[in-house]
């Protein structure tokens, strides 16, 4: 059904495209002054839009703003918790490798936009606790699990954050044109029909409404896919070290927890 719909809707882009140089054509046949009144240029096409391709328009505009403001803020988010990441991992490696956990817990209090900061605090956190227990218990451990995966889930929930309107926006807005299309294809033909004559300058304003509003659609949906599977891939990338994170830090605890239990 994909495929048919597919290809349905590629063979009517092309008639339309095909309707678009006809008229374009036929109006560059007369003369100097009616060939620049008839220009097919965005700026005629917005001045003779029907209200529905009006409002169409309006419409993916309004969804356009809304995915690139989505997509400047997970960027810069993306981009700070990479950086401060980069900054805090030499630093805690050092002080858990001097068993300062103070120390520590310190330096993830001033990372707070890492990803690595939020589980490595937690987890230390939870770690304090129990720090003064005389004996390792398997609770304690699973203790610090639960809290370091809290974290991850907490985190990936705000990664995720605004992905699912970039989602929606992609995949509606190629709708949201088509639906401006069929209207202009509906005036297109009803053009002709009022006309005397079943010339091509009869359908050429409906013609142009249709491809526009498609345009448009497409234009709002590809960078908002594309946006899309990027964050996608990074959010994964960044889920990959917390868990990398948490699986070290509950080594470490083993490790340090072993040691106090040595005579």
């Amino acid at each position: 059904m994909n495929i048919l719909a597919s290809f349905l809707g590629t063979k009517a882009f092309g008639f339309f495209v095909f309707l678009w140089q006809e008229a374009a054509q036929q109006g560059g046949g007369g003369g100097g002054g009616a060939e620049t009144a008839n220009a097919f240029t965005v700026t005629e096409m917005l001045k003779h839009l029907g209200w529905v391709a009006l409002g169409v328009v309006i419409i993916l505009l309004i969804m356009s703003v809304y995915s690139i403001a989505i997509m400047v803020e997970r960027f810069l988010t993306y981009r700070a918790a990479k950086q401060q990441s980069r900054q805090f991992a030499p630093r805690v490696a050092q002080a858990l490798k001097n068993d300062r956990i103070e120390e520590a817990i310190n330096i993830s209090d001033k990372h707070r936009k890492s990803h690595l900061a939020m589980v490595v605090n937690s987890g230390l956190q939870e770690f304090r606790a129990h720090e003064q227990s005389s004996e390792i218990s398997g609770d304690e451990i699973e203790a610090s699990k639960r809290a370091l995966q809290r974290a991850i889930a907490i985190k990936t929930a705000e990664f995720r954050r605004g992905l699912s309107g970039l989602a929606t926006i992609g995949s509606t807005a190629p709708f949201v044109g088509l639906f401006g299309t069929v209207f202009g294809i509906i005036n297109a033909f009803q053009g002709m029909k009022n006309a005397e004559s079943a010339g091509i300058a009869a359908v050429a304003g409906g013609i142009s409404e249709a491809l526009f509003t498609t345009a448009l659609g497409l234009a709002v949906a590809v960078p908002a896919v594309w946006l899309f599977n990027y964050f996608t891939s990074k959010v994964d990338g960044f889920v990959v070290e917390m868990d990398n994170s948490a699986s070290e830090l509950i080594d470490y605890f083993l490790k340090n927890r072993t040691r106090q239990l040595k005579p």
